[in-house]
Protein backbone atom coordinates (compact mmCIF):
# COMPACT_ATOMS: atom_id res chain seq x y z
CA UNK A 1 0.00 0.00 0.00
CA UNK A 2 1.44 3.41 -0.86
CA UNK A 3 2.17 6.13 1.51
CA UNK A 4 -1.01 8.03 -0.13
CA UNK A 5 -3.32 5.34 0.40
CA UNK A 6 -2.16 4.54 3.82
CA UNK A 7 -2.96 8.27 4.92
CA UNK A 8 -6.06 8.04 3.44
CA UNK A 9 -7.26 5.16 5.32
CA UNK A 10 -5.63 6.38 8.42
CA UNK A 11 -7.66 9.79 8.14
CA UNK A 12 -11.16 7.34 6.99
CA UNK A 13 -10.28 5.53 10.14
CA UNK A 14 -9.86 8.65 12.66
CA UNK A 15 -13.30 9.89 11.22
CA UNK A 16 -14.83 6.59 11.62
CA UNK A 17 -13.97 6.80 15.41
CA UNK A 18 -14.84 10.20 15.64
CA UNK A 19 -18.67 10.16 14.00
CA UNK A 20 -19.44 6.93 15.72
CA UNK A 21 -18.32 8.03 19.12
CA UNK A 22 -21.78 8.92 19.81
CA UNK A 23 -22.90 5.56 20.26
CA UNK A 24 -20.24 5.47 22.99
CA UNK A 25 -21.63 8.57 24.68
CA UNK A 26 -24.85 6.88 24.88
CA UNK A 27 -23.57 3.80 26.44
CA UNK A 28 -22.76 5.80 29.73
CA UNK A 29 -25.43 8.58 29.58
CA UNK A 30 -26.61 7.68 32.90
CA UNK A 31 -23.16 8.88 34.24
CA UNK A 32 -22.76 13.14 34.87
CA UNK A 33 -21.20 14.70 32.04
CA UNK A 34 -18.66 16.69 34.13
CA UNK A 35 -17.70 13.17 35.57
CA UNK A 36 -17.69 11.37 32.54
CA UNK A 37 -14.96 14.97 31.08
CA UNK A 38 -13.10 14.06 34.15
CA UNK A 39 -12.33 10.66 33.65
CA UNK A 40 -12.18 11.03 29.63
CA UNK A 41 -9.55 14.02 30.56
CA UNK A 42 -7.47 11.46 33.12
CA UNK A 43 -7.50 8.35 31.13
CA UNK A 44 -6.35 10.51 28.23
CA UNK A 45 -3.57 11.69 29.81
CA UNK A 46 -2.80 8.33 30.92
CA UNK A 47 -2.82 6.51 27.23
CA UNK A 48 -0.81 9.66 25.53
CA UNK A 49 1.65 9.63 28.16
CA UNK A 50 2.03 5.92 27.54
CA UNK A 51 2.66 6.62 23.76
CA UNK A 52 5.14 9.61 24.49
CA UNK A 53 6.85 7.01 26.82
CA UNK A 54 7.25 4.29 24.46
CA UNK A 55 8.55 6.96 21.85
CA UNK A 56 10.94 9.54 24.44
CA UNK A 57 9.33 12.24 23.90
CA UNK A 58 8.18 12.53 26.96
CA UNK A 59 10.44 15.28 27.45
CA UNK A 60 8.53 17.61 24.83
CA UNK A 61 5.59 18.17 27.35
CA UNK A 62 7.85 19.81 30.20
CA UNK A 63 9.82 21.87 27.20
CA UNK A 64 6.01 22.61 26.70
CA UNK A 65 4.93 23.94 30.08
CA UNK A 66 8.84 25.60 30.66
CA UNK A 67 8.19 28.15 27.77
CA UNK A 68 5.94 30.64 28.66
CA UNK A 69 4.92 31.31 25.48
CA UNK A 70 4.13 27.56 24.78
CA UNK A 71 2.77 27.25 28.52
CA UNK A 72 -0.47 30.43 27.97
CA UNK A 73 -1.38 29.65 24.53
CA UNK A 74 -1.98 25.87 25.79
CA UNK A 75 -3.85 26.56 28.52
CA UNK A 76 -6.21 28.44 26.19
CA UNK A 77 -6.21 25.49 23.85
CA UNK A 78 -6.91 23.08 27.02
CA UNK A 79 -10.02 25.26 27.82
CA UNK A 80 -11.28 25.45 24.51
CA UNK A 81 -11.22 21.59 23.52
CA UNK A 82 -12.45 20.82 27.04
CA UNK A 83 -15.55 22.95 26.81
CA UNK A 84 -15.75 21.60 22.80
CA UNK A 85 -15.70 18.10 24.41
CA UNK A 86 -18.43 18.68 27.78
CA UNK A 87 -20.66 20.11 25.52
CA UNK A 88 -20.78 17.13 23.16
CA UNK A 89 -20.91 14.55 25.71
CA UNK A 90 -24.02 16.60 27.26
CA UNK A 91 -25.63 17.24 24.20
CA UNK A 92 -25.86 13.14 23.35
CA UNK A 93 -27.50 12.76 26.74
CA UNK A 94 -29.85 15.72 26.23
CA UNK A 95 -30.62 14.19 23.23
CA UNK A 96 -28.99 17.25 21.03
CA UNK A 97 -26.67 14.75 18.48
CA UNK A 98 -28.60 16.00 15.82
CA UNK A 99 -27.47 19.66 16.64
CA UNK A 100 -23.75 18.98 17.64
CA UNK A 101 -23.62 16.86 14.15
CA UNK A 102 -24.68 20.50 12.90
CA UNK A 103 -21.74 22.22 15.07
CA UNK A 104 -19.23 20.09 13.67
CA UNK A 105 -21.02 20.87 10.23
CA UNK A 106 -20.58 24.61 10.63
CA UNK A 107 -16.62 24.69 12.27
CA UNK A 108 -14.56 24.64 9.14
CA UNK A 109 -16.82 27.50 8.12
CA UNK A 110 -16.41 29.23 11.84
CA UNK A 111 -12.52 28.83 11.10
CA UNK A 112 -12.77 30.82 8.05
CA UNK A 113 -14.54 33.75 9.61
CA UNK A 114 -12.32 33.36 12.53
CA UNK A 115 -9.16 33.90 10.15
CA UNK A 116 -11.10 36.72 8.50
CA UNK A 117 -11.30 38.19 12.17
CA UNK A 118 -7.67 36.93 13.66
CA UNK A 119 -5.11 37.42 10.61
CA UNK A 120 -7.14 39.82 7.92
CA UNK A 121 -7.90 37.11 5.58
CA UNK A 122 -10.32 37.35 2.86
CA UNK A 123 -12.97 35.58 1.93
CA UNK A 124 -12.79 34.65 -1.78
CA UNK A 125 -16.26 34.06 -3.55
CA UNK A 126 -16.66 30.23 -2.92
CA UNK A 127 -16.42 30.93 0.78
CA UNK A 128 -18.31 33.97 1.36
CA UNK A 129 -21.34 32.07 -0.68
CA UNK A 130 -20.49 29.38 1.56
CA UNK A 131 -20.62 31.23 4.63
CA UNK A 132 -23.84 33.10 3.58
CA UNK A 133 -25.69 29.55 2.97
CA UNK A 134 -24.55 28.64 6.66
CA UNK A 135 -25.96 31.48 8.10
CA UNK A 136 -28.79 31.63 6.25
CA UNK A 137 -29.59 27.90 7.62
CA UNK A 138 -28.62 29.08 11.06
CA UNK A 139 -31.32 31.99 11.11
CA UNK A 140 -33.64 29.49 9.86
CA UNK A 141 -33.39 27.37 12.54
CA UNK A 142 -33.48 29.55 14.97
CA UNK A 143 -36.58 31.40 14.23
CA UNK A 144 -38.13 28.04 13.96
CA UNK A 145 -37.13 26.49 16.77
CA UNK A 146 -37.75 30.54 18.20
CA UNK A 147 -33.82 30.11 19.54
CA UNK A 148 -30.10 30.03 18.21
CA UNK A 149 -29.03 26.27 18.02
CA UNK A 150 -26.80 27.52 20.88
CA UNK A 151 -25.19 23.61 21.20
CA UNK A 152 -24.16 23.73 17.23
CA UNK A 153 -22.76 27.36 17.58
CA UNK A 154 -20.93 26.48 20.64
CA UNK A 155 -19.19 23.21 19.74
CA UNK A 156 -18.37 25.06 16.10
CA UNK A 157 -17.28 27.93 17.89
CA UNK A 158 -14.54 26.49 20.51
CA UNK A 159 -13.14 24.25 18.22
CA UNK A 160 -12.82 26.78 15.71
CA UNK A 161 -11.12 28.93 18.75
CA UNK A 162 -9.24 25.88 19.60
CA UNK A 163 -7.93 25.21 16.32
CA UNK A 164 -6.82 29.18 16.04
CA UNK A 165 -5.05 28.73 18.89
CA UNK A 166 -3.35 25.62 17.89
CA UNK A 167 -1.69 27.37 14.76
CA UNK A 168 0.17 29.29 17.15
CA UNK A 169 1.77 26.43 18.88
CA UNK A 170 4.93 25.16 18.05
CA UNK A 171 4.90 21.78 19.76
CA UNK A 172 3.35 18.75 17.72
CA UNK A 173 0.17 17.67 17.69
CA UNK A 174 0.53 14.43 20.04
CA UNK A 175 2.80 16.70 22.56
CA UNK A 176 0.79 19.33 22.57
CA UNK A 177 -2.60 17.58 23.61
CA UNK A 178 -0.81 15.42 26.07
CA UNK A 179 0.08 19.11 27.90
CA UNK A 180 -3.48 20.35 27.42
CA UNK A 181 -4.71 16.76 29.30
CA UNK A 182 -1.95 17.70 31.47
CA UNK A 183 -2.86 21.47 32.57
CA UNK A 184 -6.71 20.21 32.70
CA UNK A 185 -5.91 16.82 34.95
CA UNK A 186 -5.70 18.53 38.49
CA UNK A 187 -9.60 19.68 38.13
CA UNK A 188 -10.22 15.93 36.69
CA UNK A 189 -8.59 14.16 39.75
CA UNK A 190 -10.16 17.16 41.63
CA UNK A 191 -13.43 16.30 40.87
CA UNK A 192 -13.47 12.60 40.55
CA UNK A 193 -12.18 12.74 44.04
CA UNK A 194 -15.05 14.84 45.10
CA UNK A 195 -17.91 12.40 43.53
CA UNK A 196 -15.85 9.72 45.37
CA UNK A 197 -15.28 10.82 48.62
CA UNK A 198 -16.57 14.33 48.82
CA UNK A 199 -20.38 15.39 48.73
CA UNK A 200 -20.89 15.68 45.31
CA UNK A 201 -23.18 12.63 44.32
CA UNK A 202 -21.48 10.08 41.63
CA UNK A 203 -18.52 7.98 41.64
CA UNK A 204 -19.92 5.49 39.77
CA UNK A 205 -16.03 4.29 38.94
CA UNK A 206 -15.34 0.79 40.46
CA UNK A 207 -18.80 0.52 41.56
CA UNK A 208 -19.96 -0.58 38.51
CA UNK A 209 -17.76 -3.18 36.18
CA UNK A 210 -19.19 -2.57 32.86
CA UNK A 211 -19.41 1.46 33.49
CA UNK A 212 -15.73 1.56 34.80
CA UNK A 213 -14.53 -0.31 31.84
CA UNK A 214 -16.07 2.22 29.59
CA UNK A 215 -14.70 4.95 31.58
CA UNK A 216 -11.34 3.83 30.86
CA UNK A 217 -11.44 3.37 27.54
CA UNK A 218 -12.14 6.81 26.69
CA UNK A 219 -9.05 7.54 26.67
CA UNK A 220 -7.76 5.21 23.80
CA UNK A 221 -11.41 6.50 22.08
CA UNK A 222 -9.67 9.94 22.04
CA UNK A 223 -6.05 9.40 21.13
CA UNK A 224 -6.54 6.72 18.43
CA UNK A 225 -8.34 8.80 16.02
CA UNK A 226 -5.51 11.67 16.77
CA UNK A 227 -2.99 9.24 16.11
CA UNK A 228 -4.55 8.26 12.84
CA UNK A 229 -4.91 12.04 12.08
CA UNK A 230 -1.79 12.75 12.63
CA UNK A 231 -0.72 9.72 10.49
CA UNK A 232 -2.87 10.96 8.15
CA UNK A 233 -1.80 14.81 8.14
CA UNK A 234 1.80 14.05 6.90
CA UNK A 235 0.57 11.77 3.86
CA UNK A 236 -2.65 12.98 2.31
CA UNK A 237 -2.87 16.49 0.53
CA UNK A 238 -4.85 19.26 2.81
CA UNK A 239 -8.23 18.92 0.43
CA UNK A 240 -8.27 15.57 0.57
CA UNK A 241 -8.17 15.51 4.40
CA UNK A 242 -11.02 17.95 4.61
CA UNK A 243 -13.25 16.26 2.19
CA UNK A 244 -12.79 13.02 4.24
CA UNK A 245 -13.07 15.31 7.59
CA UNK A 246 -17.15 15.73 6.29
CA UNK A 247 -17.36 11.38 7.45
CA UNK A 248 -17.12 12.75 10.97
CA UNK A 249 -20.51 14.74 11.63
CA UNK A 250 -22.12 12.76 8.46
CA UNK A 251 -21.75 9.61 10.77
CA UNK A 252 -22.34 11.67 14.21
CA UNK A 253 -25.71 13.05 12.19
CA UNK A 254 -26.62 9.55 10.89
CA UNK A 255 -26.53 8.19 14.55
CA UNK A 256 -28.65 10.97 16.29
CA UNK A 257 -31.45 10.16 13.62
CA UNK A 258 -31.38 6.85 12.46
CA UNK A 259 -29.93 5.48 15.49
CA UNK A 260 -31.34 7.60 18.50
CA UNK A 261 -34.50 8.65 16.71
CA UNK A 262 -34.06 12.42 17.46
CA UNK A 263 -36.71 14.37 15.67
CA UNK A 264 -35.86 15.59 12.32
CA UNK A 265 -38.20 17.68 10.29
CA UNK A 266 -39.10 19.97 7.28
CA UNK A 267 -36.86 22.76 8.52
CA UNK A 268 -34.08 20.41 9.93
CA UNK A 269 -34.05 19.08 6.42
CA UNK A 270 -33.97 22.51 4.90
CA UNK A 271 -31.58 23.33 7.09
CA UNK A 272 -28.87 20.78 6.59
CA UNK A 273 -29.56 20.76 3.01
CA UNK A 274 -28.23 24.94 3.45
CA UNK A 275 -25.32 23.45 5.39
CA UNK A 276 -24.56 20.47 2.63
CA UNK A 277 -24.64 22.99 -0.18
CA UNK A 278 -22.36 25.51 1.71
CA UNK A 279 -19.64 22.68 2.27
CA UNK A 280 -20.03 21.75 -1.04
CA UNK A 281 -18.79 24.68 -2.96
CA UNK A 282 -16.44 25.19 0.05
CA UNK A 283 -15.10 22.24 -0.14
CA UNK A 284 -15.05 21.62 -3.96
CA UNK A 285 -13.29 25.15 -3.86
CA UNK A 286 -10.61 24.25 -1.34
CA UNK A 287 -9.83 21.04 -3.19
CA UNK A 288 -9.80 22.33 -7.00
CA UNK A 289 -7.02 25.19 -4.94
CA UNK A 290 -4.89 22.27 -3.49
CA UNK A 291 -4.91 19.99 -6.54
CA UNK A 292 -3.75 23.24 -8.71
CA UNK A 293 -1.25 23.78 -5.97
CA UNK A 294 0.03 20.79 -6.26
CA UNK A 295 0.43 20.69 -10.01
CA UNK A 296 2.03 23.97 -10.07
CA UNK A 297 4.94 22.39 -7.47
CA UNK A 298 5.30 19.16 -9.69
CA UNK A 299 5.71 21.25 -13.01
CA UNK A 300 8.22 23.81 -11.36
CA UNK A 301 10.59 20.70 -10.03
CA UNK A 302 10.22 19.20 -13.07
CA UNK A 303 11.44 21.67 -15.13
CA UNK A 304 15.71 21.53 -16.06
CA UNK A 305 17.66 23.81 -14.02
CA UNK A 306 20.35 25.25 -16.16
Amino acid sequence: MSETKAGIAAMIGACMIWGLSPLYYKLVAEVDPVEVLAHRTWWSLVFFAGVLAVRGRLGGVARALRTPRSAGLLVISAVMISANWFLFILSIQIEHATEASLGYYIFPLMAVLLGVVAYGERLDRAAAVAVTLATLAVALLAIREGRLPWVSLIIASTFALYGLVKKRVREDGMTSVTTEVLILSPLALGWLAAVHFGPVEGGVFGNDLRLSLLLAASGPLTALPLILFSHASQRVPLGTIGLIQYLNPTLQFLCATLVFREPFGPVQAVTFALIWTALAIFGGARFAQDRRRRRAVSSSATVPHT
